[in-house]
């Protein structure tokens, strides 16, 4: 992901099976020399992680998405409803808004809840399926 003269690489760190599967991120201006190790910066913790009381475990594997009216940055990723379920059959997807901190990185916020209400993403058409197209 790149914004201005900043370019983000999002990882999964740990691994699927644990409950602590999650977002690393390391960045660079965009000028410099990509290939040189040194001109990576990574922050010392992760930039998402599992959320107990948000029923959010092993938060890692993600993309990003706007909005259709490409006035929202979103993220999409895969998580269990509870803990110790590893990489199988109850990782689902789960989507929130993002935003961007003042410092330029994004602010992925928390995992919501499961069933927690969100507003649509801005400039989405809602259709009626019961209607005529």
């Amino acid at each position: 992901m790149q914004l201005g003269d900043t370019i983000f690489i999002f990882y999964s760190a740990s691994t699927c099976w644990t409950d602590f599967y999650e977002l690393g991120m390391l960045r660079a201006r965009a000028s410099d020399n990509l290939l040189d190790r040194a001109s990576w910066k990574e922050p010392p913790v992760a930039v998402f992680w599992q959320s107990p009381k948000a029923r959010a475990f092993g938060t890692g594997h993600n993309s990003f998405f706007k909005s259709p009216d490409g006035t929202q940055d979103w993220i999409i990723y895969h998580a269990n409803p509870e803990a110790s379920q590893g990489c199988g059959k109850h990782r689902a997807p789960r989507a929130q808004p993002s935003t961007w901190k003042p410092d330029g990185t994004p602010d992925f916020g928390r995992p919501l809840p499961l069933g927690e209400p969100i507003a649509r993403p801005a400039g989405e058409i809602r259709g009626d399926a019961d209607s005529p197209r």
